[in-house]
């Protein structure tokens, strides 16, 4: 039987826990020290807390120590592995091959999409490493996933939703080289979401003030089966950053619908134990996003740049109107209410938000004084009526047990035992009084140990064998809250990780390391001699050395977006090279066309 996970990020321990709760399989989050999302760092005191309460429910946790290291943080990165070995965390997510050659303890390493997973001959070097799972390369399609899992037996697992990087993960070096902050460190400064302007080999400016290299949020709900059937099995949702709103809502919407799928799979199941019920309607539409696309998923291209705003302009709900009075008149059918955030592009092509401070009719009231306009698309970006659903109780997740009330020689015994077989009893001493009212009192003793509402289980079945006895409800009580504590222990205890230590096997396969093998410590050095590679070339985050370089290689073309690939026979004459430009810094756009990629280099002294 396979098992199917749903993969959430937790920014914290309280956001984990709403994952676990709105039906997350499994959890990443970062360690207190390199993570690639460094504003999302936790203590070790949370995880192992966070660790405990998704092993309760069956869940897993994966802790990312996935930035590239220097020769004197290893020792510190060596005892972090340790200590978080120590602590239960389910499995490491790394992406400085280094770890490989350290002491390190029996536990499961996952490949970071940072790897540069994006072939099968990457993901097979990856398995001779050890790794037991690899984060595939959000550009991969369907056809390459089918071709890595015929061809490999390593977990493959999958981003399905979220914020895409423009870049293939790992090979983007812009942030480092303009801000001195690198992604590869945790650090990214977002250049991809800023303004740039787009000049041809002449000067001639052909686009101004747009952000260029932005794309639209991934959502690929309409394609689980596929990737299901391709191989993949877990499905990862990015937003470490993301606040709890948007954890809830996208974690229900993809619960949904795997339930679904894998009801109709009966060699497939959920990772993750219990039942989750959800009480409002997930709508992605409705948390923060900057549009969808599916990128590249199905093999073809589509229009996926964000070009006017990084921001979430949400949904468009009509028409907004203004009066020669300034006054806001709305057109269109949806409700709007105090508090809601509205949006438009304005004449500047920027997109200028307000807050609903009121609505009387079709009027609406801003919270501020807004651009001069006649009639503008209208959109909602934060929809307060949703927002309430979510604050309050939005889902709950109860584990499936079986109770077996028993007489004793002395007393009585309680034995549960859940879906997954865990059991425990617990068994206690009292004078045995016969009851006046058999019936009532059996009634009773039923009612009051059904009552499982605080705990983490729902009675499936209960089994009364011992009757007649007159019982009071604090002693059945207490003896019902003892024994969901102890299972819930046994639980925990449960589903602590087996140890699985590393099978580092590498094989003679590489000629050369070049600088997009981000190597940036000697242990990570040795690996790749381990692999046969006999020139290598250490990582720009060690060098700086960006000149010339190609400082990000992208699946995302900007020819294509602008109705300019030389595969269009009408296509419009440009002067090429073309260039991105912010003012202070120019780069070249270079065309792969075999291979249908975009790549921006740093070339100062051709300039």
């Amino acid at each position: 039987m396979n098992r199917i996970e749903l993969l959430i990020p937790a920014r914290d321990l309280h956001s984990g826990q709403v994952a676990i709760q709105h039906g997350a399989d499994a959890l990443y989050v970062g360690a207190s020290r390199f993570g690639a999302r460094q504003a999302a760092s936790n203590p070790l005191s949370d995880l192992g807390a966070l660790i405990r309460y998704a092993h309760l429910y069956g869940s897993k946790v994966h802790v990312t120590v996935n930035t590239l290291l220097f020769d004197d943080e290893l020792e510190e990165a060596r005892k972090l592995v340790w200590q978080l070995y120590e602590m239960g965390a389910d499995a490491l997510i790394i992406q400085d091959l280094g770890i490989l050659k350290m002491d390190l303890p029996p536990i499961a390493l996952h490949a970071s999409t940072q790897c540069h997973n994006h072939s099968l001959e990457r993901v097979r070097m990856l398995e001779q490493a050890g790794f037991k799972r690899a984060i595939l390369a959000r550009e991969m399609d369907l056809d390459t996933i089918r071709d890595i899992r015929e061809n490999s037996s390593i977990e493959l697992e999958t981003f399905v939703h979220g914020a895409l990087c423009v870049c293939y993960s790992g090979q983007c070096y812009i942030s480092r080289m303009m801000t001195g902050r690198s992604g590869n460190r945790g650090e990214c400064a977002q250049i991809c979401r800023t303004l740039f302007d787009l000049q041809d080999a002449h000067g001639k400016t052909l686009l101004k003030d747009k952000h260029l290299l932005s794309l639209r949020d991934m959502n690929r709900s309409a394609y689980l089966a596929d990737l299901m059937d391709a191989g993949v099995v877990s499905f990862k949702v990015e937003g470490r950053l993301k606040d709890e709103n948007y954890v809830k809502n996208i974690t229900a919407y993809y619960r949904r619908i795997l339930d679904q799928i894998l009801s109709g799979k009966p060699d497939l199941v959920k990772s993750g134990s219990g039942q989750t019920t959800i009480f409002f309607e997930p709508d992605p539409k409705k948390t923060f996003n900057r549009g969808y696309t599916s990128y590249f998923v199905a093999g073809q291209r589509e229009k996926m740049a964000s070009f006017d705003t990084p921001k979430a302009m949400g949904r468009r709900i009509g028409m907004l109107r203004q009066d020669d009075r300034g006054q806001l008149l709305y057109e269109g059918g949806e409700t709007i209410v105090n508090g809601d955030g509205l949006c438009f592009v304005n004449k500047n092509g920027e997109l200028e938000g307000f807050f609903v401070n009121g609505v009387s009719g079709k009027r609406i009231i801003s919270h501020k004084p807004l651009s001069e306009f006649k009639q503008v698309d209208l959109y909602r970006n934060v929809d307060k009526d949703f927002e309430k659903k979510l604050e309050g109780k939005s889902a709950e997740r109860k584990i499936a047990v079986d109770m077996v009330f028993s007489e004793t020689e002395n007393g009585f015994c309680l034995l549960l035992k859940d879906e997954d077989g865990v059991g425990i009893s617990v068994s206690t001493e009292i004078e045995k009084t016969p009851a006046h009212k058999p019936e009532m009192a059996d009634g009773q003793l039923r009612a009051s140990l059904s009552k499982l509402g605080n705990t983490p289980f729902r009675l499936r079945d209960l089994d009364v064998q011992a009757s007649g006895f007159f019982l009071p409800t604090s002693f059945l009580n207490k003896l019902r809250t003892e024994a969901a504590e102890k299972l819930s222990a046994a639980r925990i205890e449960r589903f602590l990780p087996k140890d699985s230590p590393l099978a580092y096997k590498p094989v003679r396969m590489l000629e050369s390391a070049d600088y997009k093998r981000n190597i940036t410590n000697e242990l990570h050095r040795v690996v790749y001699e381990d692999f046969g590679a006999k020139q290598i070339e250490y990582g720009l985050d060690k060098t700086q050395d960006y000149n010339g370089k190609e400082l990000m290689v992208c699946k995302y073309c900007l020819r294509y977006e602008l109705g300019l690939c030389s595969k269009n026979k009408d296509v419009r004459k440009v002067a090429y090279p073309l260039y991105i430009t912010n003012g202070k810094h120019k780069f070249q756009l270079q065309f792969d066309c075999r291979n249908c990629e975009m790549k921006v280099v740093w070339s100062p002294k051709k300039q």
